[in-house]
């Protein structure tokens, strides 16, 4: 004889599962939506920031939290400058694209490490979870600001003098600014006539 509970447990398990697939789903959508306006969502993500930074400011508090943000947007934005294939580590047996490195070689497209939605994504998601850890007392740690703030400031300017460093040896611009722009065949024959 079968009891209630013996069929209540994989029915709830389904409905569980199924909602948390339909939210997956739901949340999916939205950012397909979102993806191919990027001057709203940076504008938002901006936002975000501004928010969480007045938000820091009022309170007073809760150092720590915005160093850690602060640490891991650094981290974010030099995957996001970086090659997905460094020519620093040279492997010889990669048939990917590589970067060229002297004048006379061929051009090759800039693929980033971390391309810019998913940059754009985990700094909108990190800084609403620093946003929603700032209301809890228990993340307020007292510390002196004022190192942390010139420890972020040593740590930036470090890690950014050694990626520009490593974009100069190895010929590389992670921006589109400024890059000529080449015309397929399709343009290039409608143009002539």
């Amino acid at each position: 004889m079968m009891h209630d509970e013996d069929l209540d447990g994989p029915s709830r398990m389904n409905v569980i599962s199924q909602t948390m697939f339909r939210m997956s789903q739901i949340y999916q959508s939205w950012q397909d939506r979102c993806a191919p306006h990027v001057i709203w969502r940076w504008g938002f993500a901006v936002a975000l920031v501004l928010i969480f930074l007045i938000r820091i400011l009022l309170v007073q508090g809760w150092y720590i939290i915005t160093y850690g943000l602060g640490i891991y947007h650094l981290n974010l934005f030099i995957a996001f400058l970086t090659p997905k294939i460094d020519p620093a580590l040279d492997f010889d047996d990669s048939d990917g694209p590589e970067l060229p490195t002297k004048s006379n070689e061929e051009f090759r497209p800039f693929i980033r490490r971390l391309p810019e939605f998913k940059f754009w994504h985990a700094v909108s998601v990190s800084t609403i979870s620093a946003i929603f850890l700032t209301f809890f007392d228990m993340f307020n740690i007292p510390v002196f600001w004022p190192i942390l703030v010139m420890y972020f400031i040593t740590l930036f300017c470090i890690t950014m003098k050694r990626q520009i460093k490593h974009m100069l040896k190895y010929r590389y611009l992670p921006f589109t600014h400024g890059k000529p722009r080449y015309q397929n065949h399709e343009d290039t024959t409608r143009l002539m006539k």
